[in-house]
């Protein structure tokens, strides 16, 4: 066997391998897109159907009894404000740890850092009670600063990474040069870290929009996410299979397509710097 043929064979073998996993990744989605235009009945046959006579009953049945709008309306104001938050916040605090960095500079970041390794049902019992006598318990507010604080490690994490990139010595020029803070930030930095921005507001948004444990614990019918939406189809009486994939596909499938159109810019996001 020539070199080549042994190159072309190791190539097949890798793009083989590749759908292979990308196969496996996608079959969980797959099987619930599926479930989600069965019956009850069809949902937990045994053997499982793979031929039948879709169904919409499903998702009228999730509109009908849970007013999918509201829940999803929650879903994007709570996701949105976070990440327009979590920006406003995070921008300042990595721009001032990569360009005035001091010793302790990453003892901070893996500070922050390790705030993302403690299990979050650790916390919720202070949450919980601090959400609860503040009055922001089942609200979108208790919501946008929870998912706020819950990201904010990352954001500050990914824009540091894409700062200590930038040349000091072109912020010095424009210092020279009489800019202001605000003309250095809209003029010089603003352009330079759009990508970086973009990258860390778009991964925040998908986390906040797929957060389901906060949601769960503290919201219900009123500030309640896409996540408690899903979660009602959870019963004493056991799990209705098609309803929930029902729930799941609309929960999911407006991120899908948002994460689709947007990969560019999340895998930079996640590949840049020291987030990997």
């Amino acid at each position: 066997m020539t070199q080549i043929q042994k190159n072309l064979a190791i190539q097949t073998l890798r793009t083989a391998f590749a759908w292979l996993v990308t196969l496996l990744l996608f079959f969980p989605l797959g099987w619930l897109i599926l479930t989600a235009f069965k019956t009850e009945l069809q949902a937990i046959s045994v053997p499982p159907l793979l031929i039948f006579t879709p169904t919409l009953e499903n998702f009228s049945i999730v509109q009908d009894r849970s007013d999918y709008l509201l829940y999803a309306q929650n879903s994007l104001i709570t996701s949105v404000a976070s990440t327009l938050l979590g920006l406003a916040l995070a921008f300042p605090a990595a721009y001032s740890m990569a360009f005035f960095r001091s010793k302790h500079t990453k003892d901070i970041l893996m500070w922050m850092l390790s705030t993302k390794m403690m299990p979050a049902v650790g916390a919720l019992v202070p949450i919980y009670v601090l959400a609860q006598t503040s009055g922001l318990l089942d609200s979108r507010t208790g919501l946008v600063i929870v998912f706020t604080l819950s990201n904010l490690p990352i954001m500050v994490w990914m824009l540091y990474s894409h700062f200590k990139d930038i040349p000091n010595e072109i912020l010095e020029a424009s210092r020279m040069d009489g800019a202001t803070l605000w003309q250095e930030f809209r003029h010089v930095l603003l352009p330079l870290t759009m990508g970086g921005l973009a990258s860390t507001g778009l991964l925040c948004l998908v986390l906040s929009w797929n957060e389901a444990f906060w949601s769960l614990n503290l919201s219900a019918a009123k500030s309640g996410t896409l996540a408690t939406l899903i979660a009602s189809y959870s019963s004493p009486e056991g799990l209705f299979w098609a309803k929930l994939s029902a729930a799941s596909f609309m929960a999911i499938g407006p991120i899908v397509v948002f994460g689709w159109f947007s990969q560019k810019q999340l895998v930079q996001g996640l590949t840049f710097g020291a987030v990997k």
